[in-house]
């Protein structure tokens, strides 16, 4: 197919001043007005560009399955995922598993087991096991980017079952995939984590099982999340690779796993700690992402 000069033109002068998702945006309009939704056309969007703000809750939710393809059937979709959230925290609150002053958190982690058959005895309370933890830093994250509490529990469920469904046996082999590609990028850094120990002391949980919930500002999670649920596991991995090269001279300085890990997993909780203090770290914080995004598309990642 010829390429049309005057949209080149166009795309080429919405870049130049600022304005560089315009024709983006557009094209996801047109895609939405199809009923039904093409489901393959929006994964496809979301792998290439960043979501518009105003449609990427909509579009998350076509992609997980909580809404279906045809647009017609919304209305009443919402409804019942409403009405069933309701009945699942009525049930709960008659088993005095939570009441009206249960963090929202908890509530969409008790629902979740108990939809799971893994809602433990009122009599032997038990410490969250991972997965339980895994599920509250989504969630916690999820909480800040959705504003209605059933969205979020539906988004956060249906994130997590697509996750574990599609990349499941995918997850243990990540932490050798960013070796590879570490050893492409900085041989030096990857020479010193290894030779440290750190190599093997990551916070690849934090990174690979939450999907850097809790460890990047909402608006760098939202693009990475975008990937996720369109398809792409892999944009973990170039995230990973580039957080650690952005802060390859501090890491260079940390030679024992513990101060490593700790500080990788706290590179947020730092950088926003005072305002006017670290912006060093607050711009770096969001520079992975962007490069990762970058890489991730010259790679053609799915």
């Amino acid at each position: 197919m010829a390429e049309d000069p005057q949209r080149n033109f166009r795309s080429a002068y919405y870049e130049k001043v600022g304005f560089r998702g315009v024709e983006e945006k557009k094209s996801l309009e047109i895609v939405l007005k199809d009923n039904p939704l093409d489901v393959e056309k929006l994964s496809t969007f979301s792998q290439r560009f960043p979501l518009p703000s105003m449609y990427r809750i909509h579009v998350w939710k076509v992609l997980l399955g909580i809404l279906p393809p045809h647009s017609d059937s919304h209305a009443l979709v919402s409804r019942c995922r409403l009405q069933q959230f309701q009945d699942i925290s009525s049930a709960l609150t008659a088993m005095r598993f939570t009441h009206t002053h249960t963090p929202p958190t908890e509530l969409y982690l008790r629902m979740y087991q108990l939809e799971n058959q893994r809602l433990p005895r009122r009599s032997e309370p038990r410490p969250a096991d991972d997965e339980d933890e895994n599920f509250l830093a989504i969630s916690r994250a999820m909480e800040e980017i959705v504003d209605d509490p059933v969205d979020c529990y539906w988004l956060v469920r249906c994130f997590l079952n697509q996750f574990k469904l599609k990349f499941g046996d995918s997850i243990p082999h990540l932490p050798k995939s960013l070796e590879h590609f570490l050893s492409q990028e900085d041989a030096c850094l990857l020479a010193h984590l290894k030779a440290s120990g750190s190599l093997h002391s990551l916070p690849y949980r934090l990174w690979f099982r939450r999907c850097f919930a809790g460890c990047l500002p909402e608006s760098s999670l939202q693009r990475v999340w975008d990937k996720v649920i369109s398809g792409s596991c892999k944009i973990l991995v170039f995230v990973a690779v580039e957080i650690l090269l952005s802060y390859k001279i501090l890491l260079m300085g940390i030679s024992h796993p513990d101060g490593v890990y700790n500080f990788l997993s706290n590179i947020w909780r730092v950088s926003t700690a005072a305002p006017g203090q670290h912006r060093r770290h607050r711009h770096q914080s969001h520079r992975p992402v962007a490069q990762a995004l970058r890489d991730a598309h010259a790679r053609g990642v799915r």
